[in-house]
């Protein structure tokens, strides 16, 4: 009798196995893993692979499991083989007479997939194999990739061609010798970007399925369960709390924050939780991406379920805080019908003084009277019995004038909420967060609960490196020798190179990039100079557009023509980065140079507010690629005196005292 061998799969077991049990009993090992109403289309897509798989693993050994799930994609494999150490996964399109460029990526991104996330598969060979039933043959090549060690690039074959292939394969790769019980049982550590882990969450993964489960990084799931617990109290006492997540860029904090409003996305619970965000483009982009995928799972199912109607679910859990502020104040009187409200970075809420002139000129409410953290306690305040309001705090990001920082949600709490808990971490005080002038009154308020747990210390946005933000910080900072050694332990697994030639740049982060991951180009919202190189920086992409549609479209990411300013990407990434950088903020003798295009010349930037925007803007924009990034710093024109070749090059030398290599 066949045995389930892991669990993350349909069906597994061995191959002599598989070969021996009957198609309808593999069928319905299968279909009996599947929640939805089995379609037939389904149905004889599975039954077509099994046969295929039977006549194409005639003479081998190893393992095979089918519909193996990729929690950080949401995705399964159709078909993964172990065989002589070699990790082979293999997609079909049924019926399909064309390698499609979208279906080559999906393999690929499945195989990388495994490479890094799978622990199993790290020093394993992984080859990708696409197989469109109908197409014609074709030649083939088997490849290395030049970067990843172990990765190959996909193999294309129709449905008699397979066991060919399959055979070849095994011949010519040599594979370092894998025990299958420690493959099958081998963690999955997932690094997901925020448009992943939101997809993989509305599909009702946990955290744990998509969190790194390394005992290097802070546990999400710890995190997020003091949270929860802290939820749970309240509603259990009929008690109001606030509680501050902390976190370093790029630790996981929207990551805690999306898990519990999707977890709490059923209307119909008395715990409903929204998840707001006052980042315009993050919300968009996040509801279109949920949107999108639900509505692609819907139509492979086979039910009938308009774009509309599931848009309609996603932004009942995802919300823009302004439009949950506005309808706050249509309706003053009435509790809205979330318990609980997560506001992502927390401290970009603006302050008095920009709330209230933006409610007098933009929406004729003239006697408002709060800054928005305030006004937004306020309104769940309005809750009889019990409240949370979470908050997701990162330092070093503002980026626009206006915004409160950490310390207003804080004052606001104790100085017109005295009921209220207040829960958060011992380095909420830190200078990043901006809240050390705020200590005494921590030190003396009864409200304060001090959680070790609801602070994230260490990045999770490359896998790559967790030293990026650190030698970004450096840079940033004009500390060239520290730089330098940030630079030293990171460059081999998170390549950094600068360049004065942007066609050059362009073609490297195209070449890295394999199957679909993404790419961009990305500039300062001030970097007015670089229209000489098409790239102008007023022009306003559509994030969307930008961040979610694929390589034949113009208007994607991957075209490398509009760049993203850092309004467009804070706290979105890609997973490798052109960075243009422009002489609004150059490099002197002097530190570091502000300016802004006015007319037909640079001028300074005096107020030291405006210039730490500018800093972390660049901050934003170097801390946005995953895996690795290249600047381009362009030459300057001696005829153009608006891009004099002294606004560049000091950027440039001290870029490379820091350590960064040329292209």
């Amino acid at each position: 009798m066949a045995r389930t061998i892991l669990q993350r799969a349909w069906y597994g077991d061995t191959i002599p196995a598989f070969l021996r049990t009957e198609e309808d009993r593999i069928l319905g090992r299968i279909a009996s893993r599947t929640s939805a109403e089995m379609v037939l289309a389904q149905r004889d897509a599975w039954m077509r692979e099994i046969r295929i798989l039977k006549r194409s693993l005639t003479g081998l050994d190893g393992r095979v499991y089918l519909e193996f799930e990729i929690p950080r994609m949401g995705r399964r494999i159709d078909a993964v083989l172990l065989i002589n150490g070699i990790v082979l996964v293999v997609e079909f399109k049924i019926g399909e007479n064309y390698y499609y460029r979208h279906a080559l990526d999906q393999v690929c991104d499945y195989a990388l997939d495994l490479k890094y996330f799978h622990k199993g598969s790290h020093d394993a060979a992984v080859v990708p194999i696409l197989v469109a039933t109908e197409a014609p043959a074709v030649g083939w090549t088997l490849a290395e990739h030049s970067r990843v060690a172990g990765l190959y690039h996909p193999i294309r074959t129709n449905e008699s061609g397979l066991k060919d292939r399959l055979h070849q394969i095994v011949s010519q790769v040599s594979g370092n010798w894998i025990d299958p019980d420690s493959w099958e049982n081998a963690p999955y550590q997932p690094t997901p970007t925020v448009i992943e882990a939101a997809r993989a969450l509305f599909n009702n993964h946990s955290v744990a399925d998509i969190a790194r489960h390394d005992a290097g990084a802070q546990n999400l799931t710890r995190t997020t369960g003091q949270v929860e617990a802290i939820i749970e109290d309240c509603a259990a006492r009929k008690r109001k709390a606030i509680c501050f997540v902390t976190g370093v860029p790029g630790a996981g904090k929207t990551l805690v924050g999306l898990s519990l409003a999707a977890r709490r996305s059923d209307p119909q619970l008395d715990q409903h939780t929204v998840f707001l965000s006052g980042n315009g483009p993050l919300v968009a982009i996040l509801q279109e991406a949920l949107t999108r995928d639900a509505h692609q799972r819907q139509k492979q199912s086979g039910k009938a379920v308009t774009k509309g109607e599931i848009r309609a679910r996603v932004k009942s859990f995802i919300q823009n805080v302004h439009h949950f502020r506005d309808e706050a104040v249509r309706d003053p009187d009435n509790p809205p019908h979330d318990h609980v409200a997560v506001f992502d970075e927390a401290q970009r809420a603006w302050n008095y003084e920009k709330t209230c002139q933006f409610m007098k000129q933009k929406k004729g409410v003239s006697d408002f009277n709060y800054s928005e953290p305030e006004f937004l306690i306020r309104t769940m305040d309005r809750h009889r019995e019990w409240a949370v309001v979470v908050c997701l705090v990162g330092g070093g990001q503002e980026i626009n004038t206006g915004e409160a920082g950490i310390g207003a949600w804080l004052e606001s709490a104790c100085r017109s909420f005295p009921d209220w808990e207040i829960c958060l971490a011992p380095e909420f005080t830190d200078p990043e967060f901006g809240a050390e002038s705020l200590k005494p009154i921590l030190r003396e308020s009864r409200q304060v609960q001090w959680c070790d747990d609801l602070h994230l210390n260490v990045s999770m946005r490359s896998f790559r490196a967790e030293k990026v933000s650190g030698f970004v910080n450096a840079l940033l900072d004009l500390d060239a020798n520290r730089a330098r050694q940030y630079a030293d332990r990171i460059l081999d697994r998170y390549p950094v190179f600068i360049t004065r030639d942007l066609d050059g740049a362009k073609e490297w982060v195209r070449q890295q990039a394999y199957g679909a991951e993404r790419y961009g180009m990305v500039a300062s919202s001030q970097a007015e100079r670089l229209k000489p190189y098409a790239i102008d920086v007023r022009y306003a992409i559509d994030p969307v557009q930008w961040f979610l549609n694929e390589k034949d479209d113009v208007r994607s990411s991957y075209y490398l023509e509009d760049a993203a300013s850092e309004f467009d990407i804070q706290g979105l990434e890609l997973d490798w980065c052109l960075v243009a950088w422009d002489g609004d903020f150059r490099c002197g003798d002097g530190g570091w140079g502000h300016f802004q295009f006015r007319g037909s010349r640079w001028e300074k930037i005096r107020k030291e507010e405006r210039r730490k925007y500018q800093k972390n803007a660049y901050r934003v924009l170097l801390t946005r690629a995953r895996q690795g990034m290249v600047i381009f710093v362009p030459p300057g024109n001696r005829n153009d005196p608006t891009r004099a070749p002294d606004f560049y090059d000091g950027t440039w030398q001290y870029l490379r005292s820091a350590g960064l290599p040329v292209l």
